[in-house]
């Protein structure tokens, strides 16, 4: 189990994509559930399983949920139980691009067989920057996001490492070499 977590605007998504094409026999991508409206050109079953609130709370009572969380109010997310069991019936290792509070509690959970790596924006400046320039999310929604971004930040050396992603590409480097070391590949 490989996790990236950040804060939104950080580029765990970019580093998890980069990870996928460089290792596509050796690990998939976890599809997160959520009851969150699909942003732009989004597709149910591709970047997340999308769930009304009484669906996402009913798979909650039946124990479906490796790991889950009321984000924003009203905003679940989660890691579907099924999903991960099937990535690993395949001899996959399985990522994730999870936010801070779901990848902790996934570390927590999994201890050694799970490499928790937190992606490190240069500053809160530019992170509320790169939000601005996705056009995905309105001026509120971006503050909300800042505010818990800076609280998430604290929490980095709960991860087993972290990546400062100020550079893409030595990001990149950094990310396939943890993960060569961490699969023994």
């Amino acid at each position: 189990m490989i996790i990236f977590s950040a804060p939104s605007g950080s580029g765990k998504t970019t580093l998890v994509r980069h990870i996928l094409k460089t290792f596509p026999n050796d690990i998939e991508f976890s599809i997160s559930a959520t009851s969150r409206p699909k942003r732009g050109i989004e597709i149910n079953g591709k970047d997340y399983h999308y769930l009304s609130v009484d669906e996402f709370k009913t798979k909650v009572e039946k124990n479906e949920f490796l790991e889950w969380e009321e984000v924003y109010a009203g905003t679940h997310y989660g890691t579907l139980r099924s999903a991960v069991e099937t990535i690993w019936s395949r001899g996959r290792a399985v990522i994730f691009d999870i936010d801070v509070e779901g990848g902790l509690n996934l570390k927590n959970q999994f201890k050694e067989a799970a490499l928790g790596v937190f992606v490190m924006p240069p500053s809160i400046k530019i992170l509320e920057e790169r939000l601005h320039s996705r056009s995905t999310d309105s001026k509120e929604s971006i503050a909300r996001r800042i505010a818990k971004a800076e609280k998430e930040l604290k929490t980095a050396e709960l991860f087993d490492v972290f990546i400062l992603n100020e550079n893409l590409d030595e990001a990149c480097a950094k990310a396939e070499e943890l993960v060569k070391d961490f699969l023994k590949i």
